[in-house]
């Protein structure tokens, strides 16, 4: 992985399925979960990113902002947030496909998708926690959240 734990991570601007530019830096500030998945409509990318929006709240408790980021474009992220009916931002890597995945470390070229991997990054740009899961298992919340609190509370409970 390129990017790791107590890395600057680095900026981006992606379009959001709406067709906005979305830049990692305007979120300075605030805790941001970005949340890479291989494809939308794929069975565990769909499962995976209906979870994220189920807690929604919990990472917005944290004041965090979560992003889901796939090599897929704008039209296809617009699709699957509707059918979805999911409310936060899914980015568009799609061309130069996959470039800001490469930037972490979570192109899979041979694929052409992204890993499923999730980056926490602190109110000042930091990385602060990492997961790759293998990319057919869901990798749930506990990490991230786990995370957050971490880094909104100082480590203390």
């Amino acid at each position: 992985m390129k990017v790791k734990e107590g890395d600057k991570a680095p900026d981006f601007t992606l379009k959001d399925h709406e067709g906005k530019d979305v830049k990692l830096s305007d979120f300075r500030g605030q805790p941001v979960v970005l949340a890479f998945y291989p494809a939308d409509w794929s069975p565990v990318c769909g499962d995976q990113m209906a979870l994220y929006n189920e807690i929604l709240p919990e990472f917005q408790k944290y004041g965090a902002e979560l992003l889901g980021i796939s090599v897929d474009g704008v039209w296809c992220h617009k699709a699957f947030a509707e059918h979805r009916k999911l409310h936060f931002p899914l980015l568009a890597d799609f061309e130069p496909k996959g470039a800001v995945a490469d930037t972490y470390g979570v192109y899979r070229a041979e694929a052409g998708t992204t890993e499923r991997a999730l980056f926490v990054i602190d109110a000042r740009g930091i990385v602060r926690w990492s997961y790759v899961s293998p990319i057919g298992v869901n990798p749930g919340a506990d990490g991230i959240l786990r995370a957050l609190e971490t880094i909104t509370t100082g480590g203390k409970t």
